[in-house]
């Protein structure tokens, strides 16, 4: 229904809120008020004929509770006062007449509205309330009471103006009456509403606040991963060619000295390249966001030839082999796309170095993409080995090849080949190709 999603259809309640000491003071200036304008009314208007005084002061005095917990209990106060509205029209009409009065009947209402929580009781409640002043309106001309007023304000008489006196009077009279209850109603939902609406800011501010946390750690937690999966596949690409490089240098060192020192200068830069590497690596981690301009770039696919040429000085053949289905292509890939797969060759030829009988490695990049730089770029790393017993590694490179691949939504493939050998593959979406991340566990 309209009137029940005017009210506020949905989950929210306002939090009620226990009596406080500004509630108490309001009550208190409020019934005094109202006291003293009666005496003032009392000084120009004749209540010869009305009951005591005490009636008139008690009537004002039950106010005072209903002022005080009108935040507390709002849709039981809501209902009191209006019982009271009427109450006091009805018998005491000396006060219920007084605008001061009215006003605090029309507080009340509105705390009513603006305070409760259960908004289907509201509008309940006040559907009745309107119902109840229509109703009694209604009967009130009908019977006699209305007209024995409309006698004493305008008398009998013919006045003026658009509409007949009596029709103009019953009139006014219903339109005063709906726009005191309806205004009520009003302001007070719509003190609720904007009430609501701060609760469902400060809500969105706290979850975009912990959203914000969340992605600063998340941020945090990806950019050691990255810097842990660099310092790996450095390490382990210069560590294994100074190993290499050693024990050949080991074994000519006294039958062919030139031979040895060579492998040992070989060592020796293999040994400075890592240790600048690292440096770059770890300024990141001390970076502060801004560019550090004593940082090196990272590699790139035009990098991949020195490297290749570092792996066939340990002693390893690699043939190596680009497929671009436009010139260039390789050329212009995002750069972390040509870092992942750098990252991937460097690795893999790693792997087979360390942990392979294989003399002979095969790698192919495979581009294909078009002039919007859309599609795909592959690397395929293959071998003729076989597992060299009690060589198992950690497994560290292989997880950030395959963290590499799922931070690009790409696809991988590693694996024992069945021909022989093994097969390092991965494929990157480049621009916004789309791909699922699929990996082939490795017994590597």
């Amino acid at each position: 229904m309209r009137w029940l999603e005017w009210f506020g259809d949905d989950d929210w309640r306002r939090p009620a809120v226990p009596v406080g000491r500004q509630d108490v003071w309001l009550g208190v200036l409020l019934v005094l008020a109202e006291m003293a304008m009666l005496e003032v009314t009392r000084s120009f208007v004749d209540f010869t004929g009305h009951r005591p005084y005490w009636v008139e002061y008690l009537c004002l005095a039950a106010l005072f509770p209903l002022l005080v917990a009108r935040r507390r209990w709002p849709l039981g106060v809501g209902i009191l006062a209006f019982c009271h509205f009427f109450v006091t029209l009805i018998w005491v009409g000396e006060i219920g007449n007084q605008m001061n009065y009215q006003l605090a009947i029309f507080f009340l209402l509105y705390s009513s509205v603006a305070w409760a929580a259960d908004r289907h009781a509201t509008a309940v409640v006040m559907g009745v309330m309107v119902l109840v002043m229509v109703v009694w309106l209604s009967w009130s001309f009908a019977i006699g009471q209305g007209l024995e007023s409309y006698h004493r304000s305008v008398g009998k008489g013919q006045v003026g103006g658009l509409l007949p006196t009596l029709p103009a009077w019953v009139v006014f009279a219903f339109v005063i009456n709906l726009l005191f209850i309806g205004g009520a109603i009003t302001m007070g939902q719509s003190a609720w509403n904007q009430a609501r609406d701060r609760a469902r800011l400060a809500e969105q501010a706290v979850t975009i606040q912990a959203q914000a946390a969340e992605l600063r750690d998340q941020a945090v937690v990806d950019e050691r991963l990255r810097i842990a999966r660099e310092l790996h596949d450095v390490v382990a690409h210069h560590v294994s060619l100074m190993g290499i490089q050693a024990a050949g240098a080991r074994r000519v060192l006294e039958r062919d000295p030139a031979m040895a020192a060579a492998a040992l200068e070989n060592v020796e830069e293999s040994s400075r390249e890592a240790v600048t590497q690292m440096r770059s690596l770890l300024g990141a981690l001390r970076a502060s966001g801004e560019t550090d301009p004593g940082r090196e770039p990272q590699p790139s696919l035009t990098e991949l030839g020195a490297l290749l040429d570092e792996v066939r000085a340990s002693g390893l053949t690699v043939e190596a082999t680009t497929v671009e289905n436009r010139p260039g292509a390789a050329a212009a890939l995002p750069l972390p796309v040509q870092l992942s797969l750098y990252r991937t060759v460097q690795e893999a030829l790693a792997n087979v170095r360390r942990h392979s009988t294989a003399r002979h490695a095969a790698v192919a990049l495979r581009i294909e993409t078009d002039e919007a730089g859309r599609g795909w770029a592959e690397a395929e790393i293959i071998d003729d080995g076989h597992p060299i017993g009690g060589t198992s590694g950690s497994g560290l490179g292989l997880l950030g090849m395959r963290e590499r691949v799922t931070s690009h939504r790409g696809t991988s493939e590693i694996g024992p080949r069945i021909t022989g050998g093994y097969r390092v593959r991965v494929r990157l979406p480049v621009g916004d190709s789309a791909a699922s991340t699929t990996t082939t566990r490795s017994p590597r």
